[in-house]
Parts: structure tokens; C-alpha cells; sequence
């Protein structure tokens, strides 16, 4: 189903009124949602959907995925998570998980940002440089 132009404007307006002090609110996040399926206006589950979209890309663009092969020590998270919030603001928070797919090293992905320094992704690297 297509996102008619009403229903996007709509989403937007009410996502832009989601934030307090440059920051998305929860409890205005949590207000809009519920203004909207008590009122029930046209094109509301368009509404809905848009809405929950915008909020979904800004709270990934504000979640540093930490991946690594194993388990990192709490010092090296810290010092990670210390890295991110220097360059991207305090209200960033960082998640950490364990990816055996990785060899070494550590993927850092940042909404749809992803940066990346393992050993997987540098062989990856050089086979696309020896095959170009």
C-alpha cells in the first residue's frame, strides 16, 4: 500500500513534536501514538506506520552495535562507548554483542553507518582488490 502525501506530512509533523531539547521523548512518543488511535483519523495505520518508521531510523541513529568474536572486556567497552558518545553525543548509547562470525576485530554500526575492522572484512577486501 502506498504512503499517501497526507499521511507522511502527518507522520512528520507529529515526529517532529516527539523530541524535548533535541531529543526524542518517550512520553511525547507514547501521548502521539495514543492520540492517534483514540482520535482515529483518516489514514491513521499510514499514520502509524510512517510514525513508527521515523522513530525506529532515529533510535537506531542513536544505537552503537557493538559486534566483536567474543566477549570484550569492560574496560575496552568502555572505552568504545566513551569514543562513540565523544563523536556522537552523550544521549548515544551502546549495545554490545558477541558475532562468531567475525575473526577479529570489532563492527561498529551506527543506524545505517556501519564501520568495520576485522580481519573477515579486510580478506573480503583484499579478494574484491585481487579479482578487480
Amino acid at each position: 500500500m502506498k504512503l499517501s502525501n497526507e499521511a507522511r506530512r502527518g507522520a512528520r509533523s507529529l515526529y517532529r513534536v516527539s523530541f524535548t531539547d533535541g531529543r526524542l521523548d518517550s512520553s511525547k512518543v507514547k501521548e502521539v501514538v495514543t492520540g492517534i488511535r483514540n482520535r482515529r483519523p483518516a489514514g491513521s495505520a499510514q499514520i502509524l506506520n510512517e510514525y513508527h518508521r521515523l522513530v525506529r531510523l532515529e533510535v537506531e541513529r542513536r544505537t552503537a552495535v557493538v559486534e566483536s568474536p567474543v566477549s570484550l572486556p569492560h574496560s575496552e567497552e568502555r572505552e568504545i562507548e566513551a569514543i562513540v558518545k565523544e563523536r556522537l553525543g552523550n544521549d548515544v548509547r551502546a549495545e554490545f554483542l558477541i558475532n562468531t562470525d567475525l575473526i577479529a576485530g570489532v563492527r561498529i554500526r551506527i543506524g545505517s553507518h556501519v564501520y568495520e575492522s576485522s580481519i573477515r572484512e579486510r580478506l573480503s577486501r583484499l579478494r574484491w582488490d585481487l579479482s578487480h
